[in-house]
């Protein structure tokens, strides 16, 4: 698989919200630059699944899907960026302070293609669009038009499937948290260009058809907080995240970072992620430190080399 320029060192009135037309177009605010794609056989359609990922690093990773985000009260965008884990290439989840002139849904996808992700693990093959609109039916279906320099990036089949998911996931995402949709019901997102069906997005994907989430996007473990560089107080932090196996038994490690590279270890242990149907896969831990800089790890454990990190996600955090 090949990756795109990867970076390395991602209610209560939900009813009328939906009624209300949820139109918007602003102008880019920057020029764009990229190189445009050539034409590659063959295609795909933007509702199907990428092929299942192969490689060692597949083991324990089941085919779902995060579950829908919830209506939260932050202001908040939840955007999700593509990054790596092992061998394989997952989907992870960042909330990103955006502009509050646009829609839920709109300002989330424009952070999505014009920012840059806080973590330097994740990257985005987006580019930043000249027209950006949503609007979201009565069906839950989330309709985004954009133009077609969003999509002025060369990438191979399997990244441009997993391109149109971050979309998907992102859209989704903005639109349950913020009560714009039902978050009891199937999502769907209808891609269009420039107010056209049948475009193929990255010379792979042709876009068009109602689109859900697709299984096996998300990483099979994440790290929810804290966010990359973020600041906490000293004493007793607090870790959580999410595993896609319910009851899963994570491993974490604390590493202090002192100047720029240098790591060393410093606290490590195990946590189960929560088999209950209203928890399932949270985890969370606290631990005490000192002001400093730290790393954390969180992987799954494989039983046949215990030694090794299997699905490892990382933060770096300072505590002040």
């Amino acid at each position: 698989m090949e990756i795109w320029n990867p970076r390395r060192r991602n209610t209560a009135g939900g009813s009328r919200a939906r009624s209300a037309a949820l139109l918007f177009v602003l102008p880019a605010a920057m020029v764009l630059s990229g190189c445009v794609a050539t034409p590659q056989p063959p295609e795909t359609t933007a509702a199907s699944t990428p092929q299942a990922m192969t490689g060692s690093a597949t083991a324990g990773v089941p085919s779902t899907s995060a579950p829908l985000e919830t209506t939260q009260a932050s202001n908040k965008a939840p955007v999700y960026w593509i990054g790596r884990s092992n061998e394989n290439v997952f989907l992870y989840r960042e909330f990103r302070e955006v502009p509050e002139q646009e829609n839920p849904v709109t300002r989330a996808l424009r952070s999505m293609m014009s920012q840059k992700p806080l973590d330097p693990d994740f990257f985005t093959p987006w580019q930043n669009p000249k027209k950006l609109a949503t609007s979201i039916s009565g069906k839950n279906v989330i309709t985004v038009d954009v133009s077609p320099d969003a999509f002025n990036s060369n990438l191979d089949e399997d990244m441009a499937k997993r391109a149109i998911q971050q979309l998907v996931y992102t859209a989704t995402a903005a639109g349950a948290s913020s009560g714009l949709v039902d978050s009891g019901q199937q999502i769907q997102v209808v891609i269009l260009v420039d107010g056209h069906t049948d475009y193929l997005a990255f010379n792979h994907v042709r876009l068009g058809a109602p689109t859900p989430r697709g299984a096996g996007m998300v990483a099979p473990v994440w790290i929810i907080d804290p966010q990359e560089g973020v600041g906490v107080a000293d004493g007793s932090v607090k870790i959580s995240g999410r595993s896609t196996l319910p009851g899963a038994k994570l491993r974490w490690k604390i590493l202090k970072v002192e100047g720029s590279t240098d790591k060393a270890a410093y606290l490590s242990g195990d946590v189960t992620a929560s088999a209950e149907a209203t928890q399932s896969g949270l985890f969370s831990l606290n631990v005490n430190l000192a002001p400093g800089n730290y790393e954390v790890r969180v992987s799954q454990i494989d039983p046949g080399t215990p030694d090794r990190e299997m699905n490892v996600d990382t933060r770096g955090f300072t505590v002040e």
